[in-house]
Protein backbone atom coordinates (compact mmCIF):
# COMPACT_ATOMS: atom_id res chain seq x y z
CA UNK A 1 0.00 0.00 0.00
CA UNK A 2 1.68 3.16 -1.12
CA UNK A 3 1.17 6.85 -0.66
CA UNK A 4 -3.34 7.75 -4.95
CA UNK A 5 -6.09 5.32 -5.00
CA UNK A 6 -8.64 6.49 -7.51
CA UNK A 7 -8.68 10.23 -6.90
CA UNK A 8 -12.50 10.31 -6.84
CA UNK A 9 -12.80 8.18 -3.69
CA UNK A 10 -11.61 8.82 -0.17
CA UNK A 11 -7.94 7.94 0.13
CA UNK A 12 -8.34 6.02 3.35
CA UNK A 13 -5.13 4.02 2.97
CA UNK A 14 -2.78 6.97 2.34
CA UNK A 15 -1.82 5.67 -1.10
CA UNK A 16 0.25 7.70 -3.57
CA UNK A 17 1.85 5.54 -6.23
CA UNK A 18 5.53 5.90 -7.01
CA UNK A 19 6.54 7.03 -10.51
CA UNK A 20 8.57 4.39 -12.39
CA UNK A 21 11.65 6.60 -12.76
CA UNK A 22 11.76 7.10 -8.98
CA UNK A 23 11.18 3.42 -8.14
CA UNK A 24 13.96 2.46 -10.58
CA UNK A 25 16.32 4.96 -8.93
CA UNK A 26 15.54 3.57 -5.46
CA UNK A 27 16.25 -0.01 -6.55
CA UNK A 28 19.59 1.17 -7.96
CA UNK A 29 20.47 2.50 -4.50
CA UNK A 30 20.37 -1.04 -3.06
CA UNK A 31 23.58 -3.04 -2.70
CA UNK A 32 22.27 -6.60 -3.05
CA UNK A 33 22.64 -9.84 -5.04
CA UNK A 34 19.99 -11.69 -7.07
CA UNK A 35 19.53 -14.14 -4.17
CA UNK A 36 18.83 -11.39 -1.62
CA UNK A 37 15.53 -11.63 0.26
CA UNK A 38 13.47 -8.54 -0.50
CA UNK A 39 10.31 -7.25 1.16
CA UNK A 40 7.93 -4.54 0.06
CA UNK A 41 5.57 -3.77 2.97
CA UNK A 42 2.98 -1.77 0.98
CA UNK A 43 3.24 -2.71 -2.66
CA UNK A 44 0.31 -0.77 -4.15
CA UNK A 45 0.08 -1.36 -7.89
CA UNK A 46 3.36 -3.29 -7.81
CA UNK A 47 5.76 -0.92 -9.58
CA UNK A 48 8.69 -1.98 -7.36
CA UNK A 49 7.85 -5.69 -7.74
CA UNK A 50 7.66 -5.36 -11.53
CA UNK A 51 11.01 -3.60 -11.77
CA UNK A 52 12.72 -5.97 -9.32
CA UNK A 53 11.55 -8.98 -11.37
CA UNK A 54 12.78 -7.34 -14.59
CA UNK A 55 16.20 -6.92 -12.96
CA UNK A 56 16.37 -10.62 -11.99
CA UNK A 57 15.33 -10.43 -8.34
CA UNK A 58 12.82 -13.20 -7.57
CA UNK A 59 13.12 -13.80 -3.82
CA UNK A 60 10.31 -11.34 -3.16
CA UNK A 61 7.65 -10.90 -0.47
CA UNK A 62 5.07 -8.12 -0.46
CA UNK A 63 2.13 -6.97 1.63
CA UNK A 64 -0.90 -5.00 0.44
CA UNK A 65 -4.09 -4.14 2.30
CA UNK A 66 -6.08 -3.34 -0.88
CA UNK A 67 -7.03 -6.63 -2.60
CA UNK A 68 -7.77 -4.89 -5.90
CA UNK A 69 -4.09 -4.05 -6.40
CA UNK A 70 -1.04 -5.97 -7.73
CA UNK A 71 -3.04 -9.13 -8.50
CA UNK A 72 -0.57 -10.28 -11.18
CA UNK A 73 2.14 -11.01 -8.59
CA UNK A 74 2.08 -14.30 -6.67
CA UNK A 75 4.34 -12.95 -3.89
CA UNK A 76 1.72 -10.54 -2.51
CA UNK A 77 0.03 -11.30 0.81
CA UNK A 78 -3.25 -9.40 1.15
CA UNK A 79 -3.10 -8.47 4.79
CA UNK A 80 -1.94 -5.55 6.87
CA UNK A 81 1.83 -5.35 7.22
CA UNK A 82 1.28 -3.68 10.61
CA UNK A 83 -0.43 -6.75 12.11
CA UNK A 84 1.20 -9.49 10.04
CA UNK A 85 3.19 -12.12 12.00
CA UNK A 86 6.48 -12.23 10.07
CA UNK A 87 9.14 -14.68 11.27
CA UNK A 88 11.74 -14.22 8.52
CA UNK A 89 14.36 -11.50 8.05
CA UNK A 90 15.21 -9.58 4.87
CA UNK A 91 18.29 -8.14 3.15
CA UNK A 92 16.36 -5.27 1.58
CA UNK A 93 13.07 -3.63 2.47
CA UNK A 94 12.02 -1.09 -0.12
CA UNK A 95 8.98 0.95 -1.04
CA UNK A 96 6.65 3.81 -0.38
CA UNK A 97 4.89 3.37 2.97
CA UNK A 98 1.52 5.00 3.67
CA UNK A 99 1.49 8.30 5.49
CA UNK A 100 -1.63 9.30 7.38
CA UNK A 101 -1.94 11.48 10.48
CA UNK A 102 -3.70 9.74 13.37
CA UNK A 103 -6.67 12.12 13.24
CA UNK A 104 -7.26 11.14 9.58
CA UNK A 105 -6.99 7.36 10.15
CA UNK A 106 -10.00 5.11 9.59
CA UNK A 107 -11.39 3.73 12.88
CA UNK A 108 -10.40 0.22 11.77
CA UNK A 109 -6.75 1.27 11.38
CA UNK A 110 -6.80 3.13 14.72
CA UNK A 111 -8.10 -0.03 16.41
CA UNK A 112 -5.38 -2.07 14.74
CA UNK A 113 -2.68 0.26 16.06
CA UNK A 114 -4.19 0.35 19.56
CA UNK A 115 -3.77 -3.46 19.74
CA UNK A 116 -0.24 -3.46 18.29
CA UNK A 117 2.68 -4.08 20.68
CA UNK A 118 5.20 -2.09 18.60
CA UNK A 119 2.85 0.90 18.39
CA UNK A 120 2.14 0.80 22.13
CA UNK A 121 5.83 0.54 22.99
CA UNK A 122 7.09 3.42 20.81
CA UNK A 123 4.18 5.59 19.65
CA UNK A 124 0.95 7.34 20.63
CA UNK A 125 -2.05 9.06 19.06
CA UNK A 126 0.03 12.11 18.09
CA UNK A 127 2.10 9.94 15.76
CA UNK A 128 1.75 9.10 12.08
CA UNK A 129 0.88 5.74 10.50
CA UNK A 130 4.18 6.00 8.63
CA UNK A 131 6.23 5.58 11.84
CA UNK A 132 5.31 1.95 12.48
CA UNK A 133 6.16 1.01 8.88
CA UNK A 134 9.68 2.38 9.31
CA UNK A 135 10.30 0.85 12.74
CA UNK A 136 8.81 -2.59 12.02
CA UNK A 137 10.79 -2.72 8.75
CA UNK A 138 14.04 -2.15 10.61
CA UNK A 139 13.14 -4.93 13.05
CA UNK A 140 12.69 -7.27 10.07
CA UNK A 141 16.10 -6.52 8.50
CA UNK A 142 19.10 -8.84 8.73
CA UNK A 143 22.30 -7.34 10.10
CA UNK A 144 23.61 -4.96 7.42
CA UNK A 145 20.19 -5.12 5.76
CA UNK A 146 19.04 -2.01 3.92
CA UNK A 147 15.85 0.04 4.24
CA UNK A 148 15.09 2.28 1.23
CA UNK A 149 11.90 4.32 1.55
CA UNK A 150 10.34 7.36 -0.07
CA UNK A 151 8.16 9.39 2.30
CA UNK A 152 7.48 12.91 3.61
CA UNK A 153 10.30 14.65 5.44
CA UNK A 154 8.42 16.04 8.46
CA UNK A 155 9.07 13.07 10.81
CA UNK A 156 12.78 13.85 10.76
CA UNK A 157 12.27 16.90 12.96
CA UNK A 158 8.82 16.72 14.54
CA UNK A 159 8.51 16.31 18.31
CA UNK A 160 6.32 13.22 18.21
CA UNK A 161 8.71 11.07 16.17
CA UNK A 162 11.57 11.30 18.70
CA UNK A 163 11.12 7.65 19.78
CA UNK A 164 11.37 6.51 16.14
CA UNK A 165 14.46 8.62 15.51
CA UNK A 166 16.16 7.37 18.68
CA UNK A 167 15.40 3.77 17.68
CA UNK A 168 16.98 4.34 14.26
CA UNK A 169 20.13 5.93 15.71
CA UNK A 170 20.52 2.99 18.11
CA UNK A 171 20.05 0.37 15.39
CA UNK A 172 21.97 1.63 12.38
CA UNK A 173 22.93 4.58 10.23
CA UNK A 174 21.93 6.51 7.12
CA UNK A 175 24.01 6.09 4.00
CA UNK A 176 22.16 8.45 1.61
CA UNK A 177 19.31 10.93 1.80
CA UNK A 178 17.74 12.75 -1.17
CA UNK A 179 15.56 15.71 -0.23
CA UNK A 180 12.99 17.11 -2.67
CA UNK A 181 11.43 20.38 -1.64
CA UNK A 182 9.13 21.74 -4.37
CA UNK A 183 9.52 18.80 -6.74
CA UNK A 184 6.08 17.39 -7.71
CA UNK A 185 6.73 13.66 -7.25
CA UNK A 186 3.18 12.65 -6.30
CA UNK A 187 -0.10 13.96 -7.65
CA UNK A 188 -1.70 16.61 -5.41
CA UNK A 189 0.95 16.24 -2.69
CA UNK A 190 2.81 19.41 -1.74
CA UNK A 191 4.90 18.30 1.25
CA UNK A 192 8.69 17.96 1.11
CA UNK A 193 9.69 14.40 0.21
CA UNK A 194 12.80 12.37 1.09
CA UNK A 195 14.26 9.16 -0.28
CA UNK A 196 16.57 7.57 2.27
CA UNK A 197 18.81 4.53 2.57
CA UNK A 198 19.22 3.25 6.12
CA UNK A 199 21.55 0.37 7.04
CA UNK A 200 20.85 -1.80 10.09
CA UNK A 201 24.22 -2.20 11.73
CA UNK A 202 26.16 -2.06 15.00
CA UNK A 203 28.93 -0.28 13.07
CA UNK A 204 28.43 3.37 12.23
CA UNK A 205 29.36 5.35 9.17
CA UNK A 206 30.70 8.82 9.97
CA UNK A 207 28.84 10.93 7.38
CA UNK A 208 25.56 10.87 5.48
CA UNK A 209 25.63 11.72 1.77
CA UNK A 210 22.85 14.29 1.28
CA UNK A 211 21.53 15.76 -1.97
CA UNK A 212 18.87 18.49 -1.86
CA UNK A 213 16.85 19.48 -4.93
CA UNK A 214 14.68 22.60 -4.94
CA UNK A 215 13.32 22.84 -8.48
CA UNK A 216 9.57 22.74 -9.12
CA UNK A 217 9.80 20.33 -12.05
CA UNK A 218 9.10 16.66 -12.72
CA UNK A 219 11.96 14.31 -11.91
CA UNK A 220 13.77 12.67 -14.80
CA UNK A 221 16.30 9.85 -14.78
CA UNK A 222 18.95 12.35 -15.92
CA UNK A 223 18.27 14.62 -12.91
CA UNK A 224 18.29 11.69 -10.48
CA UNK A 225 21.60 10.40 -11.84
CA UNK A 226 23.16 13.84 -11.46
CA UNK A 227 21.94 13.99 -7.86
CA UNK A 228 23.29 10.49 -7.21
CA UNK A 229 26.78 11.32 -8.48
CA UNK A 230 26.60 14.87 -7.10
CA UNK A 231 27.11 16.52 -10.48
CA UNK A 232 26.77 20.31 -10.40
CA UNK A 233 23.13 21.11 -11.08
CA UNK A 234 21.00 24.24 -10.86
CA UNK A 235 18.73 24.09 -7.80
CA UNK A 236 20.77 21.27 -6.21
CA UNK A 237 22.88 21.34 -3.05
CA UNK A 238 25.21 18.59 -1.83
CA UNK A 239 26.21 18.04 1.78
CA UNK A 240 28.10 15.60 3.98
CA UNK A 241 26.14 15.53 7.22
CA UNK A 242 27.42 13.96 10.44
CA UNK A 243 25.31 10.95 11.51
CA UNK A 244 22.31 11.94 13.61
CA UNK A 245 22.27 11.53 17.38
CA UNK A 246 19.57 10.57 19.86
CA UNK A 247 17.30 13.25 21.35
CA UNK A 248 17.83 15.77 18.57
CA UNK A 249 15.93 17.05 15.58
CA UNK A 250 17.40 15.77 12.36
CA UNK A 251 18.31 18.72 10.18
CA UNK A 252 19.50 18.21 6.63
CA UNK A 253 21.96 21.04 7.03
CA UNK A 254 25.73 21.35 7.09
CA UNK A 255 27.47 20.66 10.39
CA UNK A 256 28.24 24.39 10.60
CA UNK A 257 24.55 25.35 10.42
CA UNK A 258 23.54 22.61 12.88
CA UNK A 259 26.18 23.84 15.32
CA UNK A 260 25.06 27.45 14.84
CA UNK A 261 21.43 26.57 15.62
CA UNK A 262 22.50 24.67 18.72
CA UNK A 263 24.38 27.79 19.87
CA UNK A 264 21.28 29.92 19.29
CA UNK A 265 18.93 27.62 21.19
CA UNK A 266 21.42 27.20 24.05
CA UNK A 267 21.75 30.99 24.27
CA UNK A 268 17.98 31.34 24.53
CA UNK A 269 17.44 28.58 27.12
CA UNK A 270 15.41 29.44 30.16
CA UNK A 271 17.21 29.04 33.46
CA UNK A 272 17.53 25.40 34.55
CA UNK A 273 16.61 24.21 31.04
CA UNK A 274 19.78 22.58 29.80
CA UNK A 275 19.05 19.02 28.74
CA UNK A 276 18.61 18.15 25.10
CA UNK A 277 15.58 16.00 25.94
CA UNK A 278 13.71 19.13 26.96
CA UNK A 279 13.78 20.16 23.32
CA UNK A 280 11.11 17.51 22.76
CA UNK A 281 8.95 18.14 25.81
CA UNK A 282 6.24 20.40 24.47
CA UNK A 283 4.69 20.91 27.90
CA UNK A 284 7.83 22.64 29.10
CA UNK A 285 8.98 25.51 26.97
CA UNK A 286 12.70 25.09 26.73
CA UNK A 287 13.89 28.44 25.44
CA UNK A 288 12.60 31.97 25.54
CA UNK A 289 10.62 32.85 22.42
CA UNK A 290 9.61 36.02 20.58
CA UNK A 291 6.00 35.28 21.53
CA UNK A 292 6.79 35.86 25.23
CA UNK A 293 8.10 39.36 24.55
CA UNK A 294 6.07 40.54 21.58
CA UNK A 295 2.42 40.84 20.50
CA UNK A 296 1.98 39.57 16.96
CA UNK A 297 -0.92 40.03 14.54
CA UNK A 298 -1.71 39.35 10.90
CA UNK A 299 -2.85 42.38 8.91
CA UNK A 300 -6.27 43.77 8.03
CA UNK A 301 -8.34 42.15 5.27
CA UNK A 302 -9.95 44.41 2.67
CA UNK A 303 -11.07 41.59 0.41
CA UNK A 304 -10.00 43.53 -2.70
CA UNK A 305 -6.92 45.67 -2.12
CA UNK A 306 -6.91 47.51 -5.44
CA UNK A 307 -10.40 48.93 -4.72
CA UNK A 308 -9.21 50.58 -1.50
CA UNK A 309 -5.98 52.11 -2.79
CA UNK A 310 -5.93 55.84 -3.52
CA UNK A 311 -3.82 56.80 -6.49
CA UNK A 312 -3.72 60.57 -6.78
CA UNK A 313 -7.49 61.22 -6.71
CA UNK A 314 -8.70 64.64 -5.55
CA UNK A 315 -10.27 64.22 -2.10
CA UNK A 316 -12.48 66.31 0.15
CA UNK A 317 -11.43 67.10 3.72
CA UNK A 318 -13.70 64.33 5.05
CA UNK A 319 -12.14 61.89 2.62
CA UNK A 320 -8.59 62.81 3.56
CA UNK A 321 -9.48 62.05 7.20
CA UNK A 322 -11.00 58.70 6.14
CA UNK A 323 -7.73 57.23 4.92
CA UNK A 324 -5.01 55.15 6.56
CA UNK A 325 -1.36 54.66 5.66
CA UNK A 326 -0.48 51.10 4.66
CA UNK A 327 2.77 49.31 3.88
CA UNK A 328 2.47 46.33 1.52
CA UNK A 329 4.71 43.25 1.61
CA UNK A 330 6.39 44.24 -1.67
CA UNK A 331 7.59 47.49 -0.06
CA UNK A 332 9.38 45.80 2.86
CA UNK A 333 13.16 45.43 3.01
CA UNK A 334 15.43 44.25 5.84
CA UNK A 335 15.19 46.98 8.54
CA UNK A 336 13.47 49.60 6.34
CA UNK A 337 10.36 50.19 4.22
CA UNK A 338 9.93 51.57 0.71
CA UNK A 339 6.60 53.09 -0.33
CA UNK A 340 3.63 53.90 1.86
CA UNK A 341 0.21 53.45 0.20
CA UNK A 342 -2.92 55.40 1.19
CA UNK A 343 -6.03 53.27 1.65
CA UNK A 344 -9.67 54.26 2.01
CA UNK A 345 -10.92 53.40 5.48
CA UNK A 346 -14.61 54.05 6.20
CA UNK A 347 -16.03 51.74 8.85
CA UNK A 348 -18.83 53.78 10.37
CA UNK A 349 -21.84 51.60 9.49
CA UNK A 350 -23.28 54.30 7.21
CA UNK A 351 -26.30 53.97 4.94
CA UNK A 352 -25.32 54.24 1.28
CA UNK A 353 -26.95 57.63 0.71
CA UNK A 354 -25.04 59.10 3.70
CA UNK A 355 -21.83 57.47 2.47
CA UNK A 356 -22.35 58.99 -1.01
CA UNK A 357 -23.05 62.44 0.43
CA UNK A 358 -20.14 62.40 2.92
CA UNK A 359 -17.57 60.76 0.64
CA UNK A 360 -18.62 61.58 -2.98
CA UNK A 361 -15.23 60.83 -4.59
CA UNK A 362 -14.93 57.53 -2.72
CA UNK A 363 -18.46 56.58 -3.79
CA UNK A 364 -17.62 57.31 -7.41
CA UNK A 365 -14.30 55.44 -7.16
CA UNK A 366 -15.89 52.26 -5.75
CA UNK A 367 -18.52 51.92 -8.51
CA UNK A 368 -16.18 50.18 -10.96
CA UNK A 369 -15.29 47.58 -8.28
CA UNK A 370 -18.78 47.19 -6.78
CA UNK A 371 -19.67 43.80 -8.27
CA UNK A 372 -16.32 42.26 -7.18
CA UNK A 373 -16.62 43.84 -3.73
CA UNK A 374 -20.09 42.36 -3.28
CA UNK A 375 -18.64 38.88 -3.96
CA UNK A 376 -16.15 39.08 -1.07
CA UNK A 377 -16.43 36.60 1.79
CA UNK A 378 -18.84 38.21 4.28
CA UNK A 379 -17.72 36.59 7.56
CA UNK A 380 -21.37 35.84 8.45
CA UNK A 381 -22.47 39.48 8.48
CA UNK A 382 -23.59 42.13 6.00
CA UNK A 383 -20.58 44.11 4.83
CA UNK A 384 -21.09 47.26 2.75
CA UNK A 385 -19.03 47.31 -0.42
CA UNK A 386 -16.98 50.32 0.78
CA UNK A 387 -16.04 48.63 4.09
CA UNK A 388 -13.16 46.32 4.96
CA UNK A 389 -14.24 42.73 5.50
CA UNK A 390 -12.07 41.82 8.52
CA UNK A 391 -10.41 44.31 10.86
CA UNK A 392 -8.49 41.68 12.79
CA UNK A 393 -5.98 43.01 15.36
CA UNK A 394 -7.11 46.60 14.65
CA UNK A 395 -6.69 47.69 18.27
CA UNK A 396 -3.15 46.32 18.28
CA UNK A 397 -2.30 48.27 15.14
CA UNK A 398 -3.75 51.50 16.62
CA UNK A 399 -1.11 51.49 19.38
CA UNK A 400 0.95 54.65 19.28
CA UNK A 401 4.32 53.02 18.96
CA UNK A 402 6.70 51.72 16.34
CA UNK A 403 6.14 48.24 15.02
CA UNK A 404 8.00 45.63 12.94
CA UNK A 405 6.41 44.39 9.70
CA UNK A 406 7.33 41.18 7.84
CA UNK A 407 5.71 39.62 4.74
CA UNK A 408 3.30 36.78 5.65
CA UNK A 409 5.07 34.58 3.13
CA UNK A 410 8.64 34.76 1.90
CA UNK A 411 10.28 32.73 -0.87
CA UNK A 412 13.80 31.78 0.19
CA UNK A 413 15.08 29.82 -2.80
CA UNK A 414 16.99 32.83 -4.09
CA UNK A 415 17.83 34.79 -0.94
CA UNK A 416 19.47 34.34 2.45
CA UNK A 417 17.61 37.01 4.42
CA UNK A 418 14.12 37.91 5.62
CA UNK A 419 12.52 41.35 5.48
CA UNK A 420 11.73 42.45 9.03
CA UNK A 421 11.27 46.24 8.73
CA UNK A 422 10.72 48.93 11.37
CA UNK A 423 7.59 50.99 10.70
CA UNK A 424 6.37 54.19 12.36
CA UNK A 425 3.24 54.37 14.47
CA UNK A 426 0.03 55.06 12.55
CA UNK A 427 0.97 52.76 9.66
CA UNK A 428 -1.14 49.64 9.16
CA UNK A 429 -0.47 46.20 7.66
CA UNK A 430 -2.84 44.48 5.23
CA UNK A 431 -3.29 40.74 4.96
CA UNK A 432 0.03 40.10 3.21
CA UNK A 433 1.93 41.49 6.23
CA UNK A 434 2.33 40.41 9.86
CA UNK A 435 3.07 43.03 12.54
CA UNK A 436 5.18 42.63 15.70
CA UNK A 437 4.93 44.93 18.76
CA UNK A 438 6.86 44.94 22.03
CA UNK A 439 4.76 43.76 24.95
CA UNK A 440 4.38 46.49 27.63
CA UNK A 441 6.77 44.76 30.06
CA UNK A 442 9.50 43.98 27.49
CA UNK A 443 12.73 45.80 28.36
CA UNK A 444 14.59 45.03 25.12
CA UNK A 445 14.25 47.88 22.61
CA UNK A 446 12.27 47.58 19.39
CA UNK A 447 15.54 48.25 17.51
CA UNK A 448 17.24 45.35 19.33
CA UNK A 449 14.34 43.03 18.41
CA UNK A 450 14.47 44.29 14.80
CA UNK A 451 18.21 43.64 14.51
CA UNK A 452 17.83 40.24 16.16
CA UNK A 453 15.09 39.11 13.74
CA UNK A 454 17.20 40.19 10.76
CA UNK A 455 20.24 38.27 12.00
CA UNK A 456 21.43 35.44 9.74
CA UNK A 457 21.21 32.94 12.62
CA UNK A 458 17.44 33.56 12.86
CA UNK A 459 17.17 33.10 9.08
CA UNK A 460 18.87 29.70 9.37
CA UNK A 461 16.72 28.71 12.35
CA UNK A 462 13.48 29.54 10.51
CA UNK A 463 14.65 27.82 7.35
CA UNK A 464 15.10 24.64 9.40
CA UNK A 465 12.34 24.96 12.01
CA UNK A 466 9.73 27.38 10.68
CA UNK A 467 6.61 26.55 8.69
CA UNK A 468 8.21 25.94 5.28
CA UNK A 469 6.11 24.75 2.35
CA UNK A 470 8.19 24.20 -0.72
CA UNK A 471 10.55 27.15 -0.62
CA UNK A 472 8.01 29.46 1.05
CA UNK A 473 8.43 30.35 4.72
CA UNK A 474 5.21 31.38 6.45
CA UNK A 475 5.15 34.26 8.94
CA UNK A 476 1.82 34.03 10.69
CA UNK A 477 1.54 34.56 14.43
CA UNK A 478 2.44 31.01 15.47
CA UNK A 479 5.76 30.57 13.62
CA UNK A 480 6.98 34.05 14.61
CA UNK A 481 5.99 33.40 18.23
CA UNK A 482 8.11 30.23 18.27
CA UNK A 483 11.41 31.90 17.25
CA UNK A 484 13.99 31.52 20.07
CA UNK A 485 14.73 34.93 21.63
CA UNK A 486 18.02 36.03 23.19
CA UNK A 487 16.87 37.93 26.25
CA UNK A 488 19.20 40.36 27.98
CA UNK A 489 20.38 39.71 31.52
CA UNK A 490 19.90 43.23 32.87
CA UNK A 491 22.17 42.50 35.84
CA UNK A 492 25.06 41.79 33.48
CA UNK A 493 26.82 45.03 32.47
CA UNK A 494 28.41 43.48 29.38
CA UNK A 495 25.03 42.28 28.06
CA UNK A 496 23.39 45.64 28.73
CA UNK A 497 26.24 47.37 26.91
CA UNK A 498 25.85 45.04 23.89
CA UNK A 499 22.07 45.57 23.86
CA UNK A 500 22.55 49.34 23.83
CA UNK A 501 25.21 49.12 21.13
CA UNK A 502 22.99 46.94 18.89
CA UNK A 503 20.05 49.33 19.40
CA UNK A 504 22.21 52.35 18.54
CA UNK A 505 23.75 50.77 15.42
CA UNK A 506 20.27 49.74 14.24
CA UNK A 507 19.09 53.35 14.62
CA UNK A 508 22.12 54.51 12.65
CA UNK A 509 21.40 52.02 9.87
CA UNK A 510 17.75 53.11 9.75
CA UNK A 511 18.88 56.70 9.13
CA UNK A 512 21.17 56.13 6.15
CA UNK A 513 21.43 52.39 5.28
CA UNK A 514 25.22 52.39 5.60
CA UNK A 515 26.10 48.68 5.60
CA UNK A 516 29.04 49.19 7.96
CA UNK A 517 26.45 49.49 10.76
CA UNK A 518 25.16 46.00 9.91
CA UNK A 519 28.69 44.67 10.35
CA UNK A 520 28.88 46.28 13.78
CA UNK A 521 25.49 44.78 14.70
CA UNK A 522 26.68 41.30 13.67
CA UNK A 523 29.87 41.68 15.70
CA UNK A 524 27.85 42.66 18.77
CA UNK A 525 25.51 39.68 18.37
CA UNK A 526 28.51 37.35 17.99
CA UNK A 527 29.83 38.67 21.30
CA UNK A 528 26.41 38.28 22.92
CA UNK A 529 26.09 34.68 21.74
CA UNK A 530 29.55 33.89 23.12
CA UNK A 531 28.60 34.93 26.67
CA UNK A 532 27.89 31.83 28.74
CA UNK A 533 24.39 31.88 30.11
Amino acid sequence: MELGVKQSEKNKFGQYFTPKVVADFMIEMANISEKSKILEPSCGEGIFLDLLKQKGFNNLTAYEIDQELAQEFDCVRYESFVSAKIDEKFDLIIGNPPYIRWKNLEDKLKQELSNNSIWNKYFNSLCDYLYIFILKSIELLNDNGQLIFICPEYWMSTTHSISLRNYMVQNGYFEEIYHFNETPIFDKVTVSIVIFKFVKSKQKSDKIKVAKFYANQKLTNETLQKLKFQVELKDAEYLKVTQFKTNERWLLQSDEVREELQILETNCLKKNQNTSLNLFDEDKQKFHTIGEFCDIGNGLVSGLDKAFQINGQILTENEIKATINVVKAKDLKPFVIGNITKYIYVNEGLEEDIFKKTYPNFHNHFQKYKSDLDKRYQYNRKINYWEWVFLRNFNLFKKEEKRIFVPCKERISNKDYFRFALVDEGIFPTQDVTAIFRKPNTKESIEYILAYLNNSIVFDWLKCNGIVKGNIVEFSEKPISSIPFRVIDWTNEKEVELHNSISEQAKNYLKNQDKSFLELINQSFNKLFSITQ
